[in-house]
């Protein structure tokens, strides 16, 4: 997959996007300034546009939360796809940040994260796909989703 386009290694992934989420508060979904692509806080919408929901450590356990945030980088590349046409015209992750709805208790937020960052790795490639990270866990997160990601983007 060396010598293939973002959307290229995407269509090898076999992977469904999810409609792109539209606003429900006062904000843009993405933002670009100059050579930046923002991307506001997504969910993990699905293919029905239902979210995935649950609080990990009780509701959802690792790996389910771990799939979630694959859910949620999958509905980041909608995003981008429905605003900029294309995979493409990014160049390279700079910044993801993770929120982790979960149990006081609860301490492998980087694991659930990896869901995302997995992916954007296999479609930006290992050295463009990979950015920054933090990943912290929060004691709610709206309509109880399991996870919420922002990230920042380098366009061509």
């Amino acid at each position: 997959m060396e010598n293939l386009t973002p959307d290229e290694r995407f269509e090898q992934l076999k992977l469904n996007l999810p409609p792109a989420p539209a606003p429900l508060g006062v904000y843009k979904p993405c933002l670009v300034d100059g050579k930046y692509l923002y991307l506001s806080g997504h969910g993990p919408v699905q293919d029905d546009k239902s979210l995935i929901i649950g609080r990990i450590g009780s509701d959802l356990n690792q790996e389910e939360g771990k799939l979630a945030a694959l859910q949620v980088g999958l509905t980041m590349l909608s995003t981008i796809k429905a605003n900029l046409g294309s995979l493409n015209k990014v160049k390279r992750v700079i910044k993801v940040l993770g929120m982790v709805n979960c149990t006081p208790d609860f301490e492998k937020h980087p694991f659930i994260i990896n869901g995302c960052s997995e992916l954007f790795a296999k479609v930006w490639g290992e050295e463009n796909g990979i950015g920054v990270r933090s990943a912290v866990g929060f004691g709610s997160l709206p309509d109880n989703i399991p996870v919420e990601i922002e990230a920042l983007f380098e366009l061509f």
